[in-house]
């Protein structure tokens, strides 16, 4: 049995132990950020949390590198439709609002974490499937709705829940895994179309929540209301301006310190990055974030098979958006939403599925090549 959960050293040769380092450190560099966002209101505790989760990263990465990720194909449906009734079970019976969201389940006093995490992963596994199966024609009018209509479920479920964040997250992996399997440009083309024009028809209607049409008008006019709507965005940009090349150094965040920035130690994490470490930190950051995309497209690209590339293109295509979304909305180039930075927030359901995603790309990169035992 013990023999079972033992990576081969012949596999192992096949690892990307580089890509393991970097996670450790931006996760390790994430917890410092957030110890410094909360360590004046809650101690250590909040600190010590994130380093268990980041503990239980390890652990979980461990376990998902030993099987063949080829297995999840025939477990595609039940993760798949587990993560659709976990959300349906938060959208009806066990939902938690947290500003304005309720994507979070609670189950008696118990806030147990955002389902919607793990629907997102299972709707990667899932698509890899369908067009594995499909062998990668996509282009097919009958394969092309089949593909929709599996994209659209959780994407609905979470829109009503409501959560634009999520949404827009999901959004990009699909169109991500869409570009990468070869989908027709004008398609597309057409499909951005009908999205401005379903945002423009359902804007004054009761499917818009108001919280979501402040936080867009908000960020086109943050001075407009500095003190409400546009607070956290000022303040960030105040946080991140003060910071300079070197920035003031950890601890030393005055508007970190002081709690001017709203949720600084979660959607906010980059904002102590830029006040603390400056400029040099921000880089350092975003270097790390840029090798991890590539090494992960490249393994997309080498896979060899369509569902491990697809899973990886799905995986790349979170983390990219996700980190241009976060880090473009505290210095006021992107709408502010509740995305979360990828292994730097604070959060245990957006951290382990972060390495959940990881450890499935690389699985699939130890497995490229054929291993003749």
């Amino acid at each position: 049995m013990l023999d079972k959960l033992k990576i081969s050293k012949k596999l192992l040769r096949e690892l990307d132990f580089s890509a393991i380092i970097i996670v450790l450190i931006i996760g390790l560099f994430g917890a410092l950020n957030i110890y410094s966002a909360t360590h004046m209101k809650s101690g250590a505790s909040v600190f010590r949390s994130q380093l268990i989760w980041i503990l239980l990263g390890i652990v979980i990465m461990y376990f998902m590198l030993v099987f063949d990720y080829s297995l999840l194909q025939g477990y595609a449906n039940i993760i798949y439709w587990f993560g659709v009734i976990l959300l349906l079970l938060n959208d009806t019976i066990f939902k938690s609002t947290v500003n304005g969201a309720g994507s979070w389940m609670k189950i008696g006093s118990v806030t147990i974490g955002q389902p919607s995490e793990f629907a997102k992963l299972g709707m990667i596994i899932m698509l890899a499937k369908k067009l594995d199966d499909m062998e990668g024609n996509i282009n097919n009018p009958k394969n092309f709705f089949t593909l929709v209509m599996y994209a659209a479920i959780p994407m609905i479920l979470i829109v009503i829940q409501p959560d634009m964040g999520m949404t827009m997250v999901c959004f990009f992996i699909v169109l991500g895994i869409f570009f990468a399997a070869g989908l027709n440009l004008k398609v597309i083309g057409w499909g951005f179309a009908g999205i401005i024009a379903l945002i423009a028809i359902i804007w004054n209607s009761p499917l818009m929540p108001e919280y979501w049409k402040v936080r867009l008008l908000s960020f086109l006019n943050p001075g407009a209301d500095e003190l409400g709507s546009g607070l956290q965005l000022v303040q960030s940009q105040i946080g991140i301006g003060s910071g300079g090349i070197l920035g003031k150094g950890f601890l030393k965040g005055t508007q970190v310190a002081g709690g001017f920035i709203p949720e600084s130690h979660t959607d906010f994490i980059f904002s102590v990055v830029g006040e603390e470490w400056g400029l040099l930190g921000e880089t350092f950051l975003l270097t790390l974030y840029g090798i991890l995309i590539y090494k992960f497209i490249n393994i997309a690209r080498t896979s060899k098979d369509i569902f491990g590339s697809m899973i990886s293109i799905g995986v790349v295509s979170t983390f990219l958006f996700s980190i241009l979304q976060n880090v473009g909305m505290t210095i006021g180039v992107t709408p502010i939403t509740g995305i979360t930075l990828p292994l730097m927030s604070y959060g245990g359901s957006s951290f382990i599925t972060s390495i959940m995603g990881i450890a499935l790309v690389l699985n699939i990169g130890m497995r490229r090549k054929k291993i003749n035992f």
